[in-house]
């Protein structure tokens, strides 16, 4: 068949153009290689980035990975701790963009980036020029305690960085040092804010609930509850592990509080095929989410927070629509909950936008978005009336770092310099439409492809064939991670081109075959 397309400048074409091309090929089954490269050949030509792979520009393979030198390497860690999570050893030094080398010289495509935690790619130019500036060594010497002795210019670094970046809405911010402890006072925030509304005054030091409190018991430690949904992660710390339902190995034998666990939508694909089938699943689970809020207050255990992810990232890359979170946010308004989005592994633009849940176009954000990873910073955002009265409630010594703040600074200003957002979309079209070729080629092993931008994903049939196929991968110069039970999952830079999408898909299939 032939079809024909007219270009309409100032319109979005390639989107159109992508969706079109997509249905199309799904429906005659047509190889289509030739077309995404045709098509990205001539869009990139007109486009130049800043070159961060170095001098790489495709995988070298010396070894089988991991090599002898890492498992040396892991042989002698091993003495000292625990290391059954370790991959391979990196040779930082070496590593640069969208690349990695292992301590045998073997240099990896990495498409996984440190679990999402890698925003320019290795070793950026741009990241380099922070540790340059004098005053951001001396911040690293004398690592201020940001909560008690800030820096004389800290606001205004924080006004230029994380402020300059806040979902709209929420103009108050309190800085973290990771994810786990981003949720966790998160929840703090949200108990305060819930037992300050229900009294309407301030305490006296010699209320009923100063004296409860000191000893675990209410009024002071009241009952309260964070609602969370099965598959989600929000950290390993204590009371995010009572809202983590990804895997049993990561609660295990730690105590739990008893808080409602609703359903997360599984929903079925491709989803222009299953619309009615996932509007009645995303309807179930609001419904029962409504009935839990109810039920755990009934029982005296109040709802005070509700935490949720865009997509749930270590639970499979599991989706939904938006009709569904704006259905949770209005649920939320309603029961006097409030709405936490943990955008942790979302945030930071690989969905094509800085923030996942802005996909929802819904007419407000969230009450609190929590986040961490590719912003090197790590912390929530919030409502103001989200806000403590009284200091020391949410607090640490080092409340963040003020050197990462400079580096999330710099980041920012490459990202809008270069159009990387534009790219994330771009870039993730490519991935993602040859991940759906590649599972009408090979049905029997992998299907089910899915994402935003270049948070993309695709199962396979088992867990066994996912986890051969992540080896197969690696040992082809390609580094993948898992997720879920049976999940490929894709976390690349925001560096990563459609030149880099090509390379991996055109590997992908040669493990595939």
């Amino acid at each position: 068949r032939t079809y024909s397309f007219t270009w309409v400048e100032g319109h979005n074409c390639v989107e159109v153009f992508e969706k079109r091309m997509s249905s199309i090929m799904r429906s005659c089954r047509a190889p289509a290689a030739s077309l995404w490269l045709s098509r990205h050949a001539s869009n990139q030509a007109n486009r130049a980035f800043r070159n961060v792979d170095g001098p790489y520009t495709a995988p070298v393979v010396k070894t089988p990975i991991p090599g002898p030198k890492s498992k040396a390497l892991l042989a002698d860690m091993d003495q000292i701790m625990q290391t059954g999570a370790v991959q391979f050893f990196v040779d930082y030094e070496r590593s640069h963009g969208n690349y990695v080398v292992d301590a045998d010289g073997n240099v990896l495509l990495d498409v996984f980036c440190q679990t999402s935690s890698i925003f320019l790619g290795y070793n950026h130019p741009v990241m380099k020029d922070v540790f340059l500036d004098d005053k951001n060594l001396l911040s690293m010497i004398s690592r201020p305690a940001l909560a008690s002795f800030p820096p004389v210019d800290y606001a205004q670094q924080i006004r230029d960085s994380l402020i300059s970046i806040a979902p709209k809405g929420l103009t108050q911010f309190t800085q973290m040092m990771c994810g786990s402890c981003s949720n966790e006072n998160a929840y703090k925030a949200a108990f305060i804010a819930y037992m300050a509304r229900q009294r309407g005054k301030p305490l006296s030091t010699e209320s009923e609930e100063y004296k409860t409190a000191i000893v675990n018991q209410p009024p002071g430690c009241p009952d309260l509850s964070v609602l969370s949904f099965m598959g989600a992660f929000h950290g390993r710390t204590f009371g995010c592990l009572s809202t983590t339902h990804s895997k049993a190995i990561h609660k295990l034998d730690i105590p739990a509080f008893d808080w409602p666990i609703a359903p997360f939508p599984v929903l079925k694909y491709p989803l222009d095929q299953f619309k009615r089938e996932n509007e009645a699943e995303e309807k179930r689970c609001l419904e029962q989410t409504a009935d839990l809020i109810d039920k755990w207050n009934k029982k005296g255990s109040r709802v005070a927070a509700l935490i949720v992810e865009p997509i749930q990232a270590e639970g499979g890359d599991r989706h939904a629509s938006p009709n569904f979170f704006l259905g949770l946010q209005k649920l939320c308004k309603e029961k006097d909950v409030v709405f936490i989005v943990d955008e942790v592994q979302t945030g930071g633009g690989n969905t094509g936008t800085l923030w996942a849940h802005e996909l929802w176009n819904g007419a407000e954000s969230p009450d609190i978005v929590t986040f961490s990873k590719k912003f090197q910073v790590a912390g929530y955002f919030f409502k103001p009336h989200l806000k403590p009265k009284e200091p020391y409630r949410i607090y640490n010594t080092w409340m963040g770092d003020f050197v990462k703040v400079a580096m999330l600074k710099k980041a920012m200003e490459e990202v809008r310099k270069e159009g990387l957002l534009a790219l994330a979309k771009e870039s993730g079209a490519v991935l993602l439409n040859g991940l759906r070729t590649l599972e009408t080629r090979y049905p029997s092993v992998i299907h089910s492809a899915r994402g935003q931008g270049t948070f993309c994903a695709i199962n396979c049939h088992t867990p066994a064939v996912r986890d051969q196929t992540v080896q197969k991968l690696r040992n082809k110069g390609i580094n993948v991670g898992g997720s879920g039970d049976s999940a490929i999952r894709f976390r690349p830079t925001l560096t990563f081109q459609p030149k880099h999408a090509h390379m991996f898909l055109n590997t992908f299939e040669s493990v595939l075959k």
